[in-house]
């Protein structure tokens, strides 16, 4: 299936490595030119000259999310570098699971605001990108987490405010043909990632984990890009404001 998305342009905040990295990746897959931000300049350099290889315009910029300013300059340098903005992914995450004063305030400033600033940036990009092609896309990576609570967890409110966040600006842009929704993963497996270091450091955990799922695995990278991708294309134009959990079933609760 052609998902009509190449020439465009996607930012994706957060995307050297993990998921992030499996979306730029996928973007460029389809012909879609991609910008992507992270703080480390040497993986930031390395995924530019990867997405350059699958033949399409890539930049990035070493930007930590928590410099609001850093921030919304990236997304506009990064739309007038690669000639506008039809998609942008907010995937940066603090990942922090406790409940300490730190760890709200870790996901408040990286997860929360760092939607909420790149979308005040991108939003008249995105906006101009609809007046010319019918169609421009807004998407959250937030969690499984924000529908399930056993105990107090910054991580999983503030995955579940992203997701009220995204519902609002999903109706209140509808009528520009700027559409915004949320991907929600369940455990997902990369070396290096939080179930990488689960797998190396406490096996026994990790293996439960595996069993807890229906499935009997963790999903890929790979598998939740090409959900974001999809949300992304004009192939789902007239699906906005929704929260697509992809999780292998891992948690029990029916989305009506």
């Amino acid at each position: 299936m052609d998902l009509q998305l190449k020439g465009k342009t996607a930012v994706v905040t957060g995307g050297t490595r993990g998921i992030g990295r499996a979306i730029a990746e996928c973007f460029a897959d389809e012909g879609a030119n991609v910008a992507i931000c992270a703080r480390d300049a040497g993986q930031v350099a390395e995924t530019v000259a990867a997405l350059e290889a699958k033949d399409v315009k890539a930049w990035g910029e070493v930007v930590d999310i928590a410099d609001g300013v850093a921030l919304q300059g990236f997304v506009r340098d990064a739309a007038e570098t690669l000639g506008g903005l039809d998609v942008l992914v907010s995937n940066a995450s603090a990942l922090k699971q406790g409940n300490s004063e730190m760890d709200w305030l870790q996901m408040f400033e990286i997860d929360m605001l760092g939607a909420v600033r790149t979308w005040a940036a991108a939003e008249p990009l995105l906006t101009a990108a609809a007046d010319r092609h019918g169609d421009a896309a807004f998407l959250i990576i937030s969690s499984v987490s924000a529908v399930t609570a056993d105990a107090p967890s910054a991580y999983g409110a503030t995955k579940a405010a992203l997701i009220h966040f995204a519902k609002g600006v999903a109706r209140q842009n509808a009528a520009r043909k700027v559409r915004c929704n949320v991907i929600s993963p369940g455990t997902v497996f990369f070396e290096g990632g939080v179930w990488g270091n689960a797998k190396a450091n406490n096996p026994a955990f990790f293996e439960r984990m595996i069993q807890h799922n229906p499935m009997h695995r963790m999903a890929t990278p790979e598998e939740i890009a090409a959900a974001t991708v999809f949300l992304a294309s004009p192939r789902s134009a007239f699906t906005t404001g929704i929260n697509m959990i992809v999780d292998g079933t891992i948690n029990q609760r029916a989305n009506f």
